[in-house]
């Protein structure tokens, strides 16, 4: 019997047959790889994990975002149904804390149809822990196509488009070349570069030799397919991620493990690697397939606008021996040196009938 070989061992040898893997086919084995992938096998959230999120942080973040869902809910006329989708639910903890905070809303939660897009089957576990005793049950579809079309969509995307990857393409003295991964003489993995004469978008702006360009389909599809499903129902949808807010070049791959960078090509599949998102790319695509969007904002502008600062106060007042964690919390998730800039949010919404919570200038 031949020995169990590792991501690493398997990519090695593919790519020793087949050729140097572009970037982002070897971040998607390193993610979905059915065997090994890191959020196929062994998604590790939070403190005592490889990374954190903004719902981990504070229950402030995923209450503001539930009384955004209400709002939006109100302004589309407060139906006697509408689906409430998250793509990406993490360990649930932004869905448990927006539905708590939509208790204010008692219509609203008997008017929900809660479906949660998630293929990794550990966080899916993990998702039907935290929402077991919630006020409304989940069900699970494995994409966008599955949602149906028959009642407006509030949909919720955190930290999704980072997962998304794109392959990376090198400004050079003598033309573009495409970074992909190959395999040394050793047998370990490399990044390396190959020329390229077609097949690329040039971008439409000023790129210096060294510079890299990231393209990323996937985000780009992400926008199409969500504009798609909100065109088809009416409502509106939320991304909220790292990310640019104007096509510019940046080499934004970056491997996680216990919250330090690592090599993004160290231990496949046992890693959590990330890009940034490109808002403008998605936002293109989504007004392509026919729905409106806004313009992005900084998370901190946005959680203010919604009223973290009054929610903050209300928590410290209820538990003032809590204060400075409160303090620090809302300074992690707002402040401009923290995530307050870095994350951009940014709504694709139904056209020409919604104005969308916290969009309004």
């Amino acid at each position: 019997m031949d020995p169990v070989q590792t991501l690493a061992q398997r990519l090695a040898r593919e790519i020793a047959l087949t050729g140097p893997m572009t970037i982002a086919d070897y971040v998607t084995r390193c993610l979905h790889d059915p065997q090994d992938g890191y959020y196929a096998t062994r998604p590790s959230i939070g403190a005592t994990g490889d990374f954190i999120t903004a719902p981990m942080i504070s229950q402030m973040f995923g209450e503001l975002i539930g009384l955004w869902a209400v709002e939006t809910w109100e302004r589309l006329g407060a139906p006697e149904r509408v689906r409430l989708v998250e793509v990406g639910p993490g360990d649930g903890t932004l869905m448990a804390d927006a539905l708590r905070a939509s208790r204010l809303a008692p219509d609203f939660l008997q008017a929900v149809d809660l479906v949660l897009i998630e293929p990794s089957p550990p966080l899916r576990a993990a998702q039907a822990r935290m929402l077991a005793d919630s006020d409304v049950h989940p069900r699970w579809v494995s994409d966008l196509g599955k949602v149906e079309t028959d009642a407006p969509v509030i949909l919720i995307a955190n930290e999704v488009l980072d997962c998304l990857p794109a392959r990376q393409f090198v400004k050079t003295e003598d033309g573009w070349a495409e970074r992909r991964v190959g395999v040394t003489d050793e047998g370990g993995l490399t990044f390396g570069l190959v020329t390229i004469s077609g097949g690329f978008k040039r971008p439409d702006f000023s790129v210096e030799p060294g510079q890299t360009v990231e393209i990323s389909d996937q985000q780009a599809a992400f926008g199409r397919d969500v504009a798609t499903l909100i065109k088809a129902t009416s409502g509106a949808a939320l991304l909220i991620d790292y990310g640019r807010s104007r096509p510019e070049a940046g080499d934004t791959l970056q491997g996680l493990r216990r919250h330090h960078k690592v090599d993004p090509l160290d231990a496949p599949g046992q890693t959590d690697l990330t890009q940034w998102a490109d808002f403008p790319a998605v936002q293109d695509a989504a007004v392509r397939a026919g729905a409106d969007v806004t313009g992005c904002m900084g998370q901190g502008e946005f959680l203010q606008l919604l009223g973290i600062e009054a929610r903050a106060d209300r928590l410290k007042n209820g538990r003032p021996e809590a204060a400075p964690v409160i303090d620090r919390q809302l300074a992690r998730l707002t402040a401009d040196d923290q995530m307050g800039t870095l994350i951009k949010v940014c709504a694709i919404f139904s056209p020409r009938t919604l104005i969308v919570p916290g969009f309004e200038a």
